[in-house]
């Protein structure tokens, strides 16, 4: 029970510990140092959805051919769908960007600052949770060190989404204190969401291998629509790259060796 809650908190600490950056840095975070990290998080993110959801889901299924992969490529496609549709309806705006996204609303530009990394942190939790329940039940090769590093994996790569939050709520007027709380509160939906996919997986466990391929295209998304073209932004440099091969091996390392 206590490695299940350590595995559950640590992603929601790495937001937190990030957050705290604004009181270590000046008011605004550097371009470059912005971009290496964002390849970063893309990069764990990339490699926790191939390695730590994606091939776990089509080895769950067993069996060969096109039947073998149906629930990978269905869950993919509709945890992608379930981000679009979440994009879409709810009004939030990201950092360095003037333009919110979404339907239009009074909301302050904190809070949909604080509203867009939330979103990011939606397919992170439900990632951790679709695991932990795999492990739990069994049928996918999950072992207890693959869910903690798929944790610590996500938690690497909430260290510098922490800091690339509250950096800008700090930029916009906020106090210290305030840009650190509602960074780190923003992480709160991860565990939240782990949670909930536990509870849900436990009662329809037959729809484990289309969870962990729906965590995997909801975490895909977030990378293709929102991490990589914020990464690319501003004069050309190959940062953003070098972080996520990184990233991206740091992941598969934890994921190979732990798992």
């Amino acid at each position: 029970m206590d490695g299940l809650i350590t595995a559950l908190i640590i992603p929601f600490a790495g937001t937190v510990l990030g957050s705290a950056f604004v009181f270590l840095m000046r008011d605004s975070m550097k371009g470059n140092l912005q971009r290496t990290l964002l390849g970063f998080a893309s990069g764990v993110m990339v490699a926790a959805a191939v390695w730590s959801l994606l091939i776990p889901s089509i080895e769950m299924k067993g069996g060969e051919g096109f039947m073998a992969v149906v629930p990978a490529a269905v869950g993919m496609l509709c945890g992608m769908g379930f981000l679009l549709l979440i994009d879409m309806i709810i009004p939030h705006l990201h950092p360095g960007d003037d333009n919110p996204e979404g339907p239009r609303s009074h909301l302050s530009r904190t809070s949909m600052l604080a509203l867009a990394v939330t979103i990011h942190n939606i397919p992170e939790g439900m990632a951790v949770g679709v695991v932990i329940a795999s492990m739990l039940q069994g049928g996918a090769g999950i072992t207890a060190a693959g869910a903690l590093a798929v944790s610590l994996g996500i938690a690497i790569q909430n260290i510098p989404e922490g800091a690339i939050i509250s950096m800008p709520l700090r930029a916009e007027g906020n106090s210290r204190m305030r840009s650190f709380a509602v960074g780190a509160l923003s992480g709160l939906v991860e565990p939240i969401g782990s949670i909930a996919i536990i509870l849900l997986a436990s009662t329809l466990q037959p729809l484990l291998p289309y969870l962990l391929a729906f965590a995997a295209g909801a975490m895909l998304y977030v990378v293709v629509e929102e991490l990589i073209p914020e990464a690319s932004q501003g004069e050309h440099s190959n940062l953003g790259t070098i972080g996520f091969a990184v990233g991206f091996v740091l992941m598969m390392v934890l994921d190979v060796v732990l798992g």
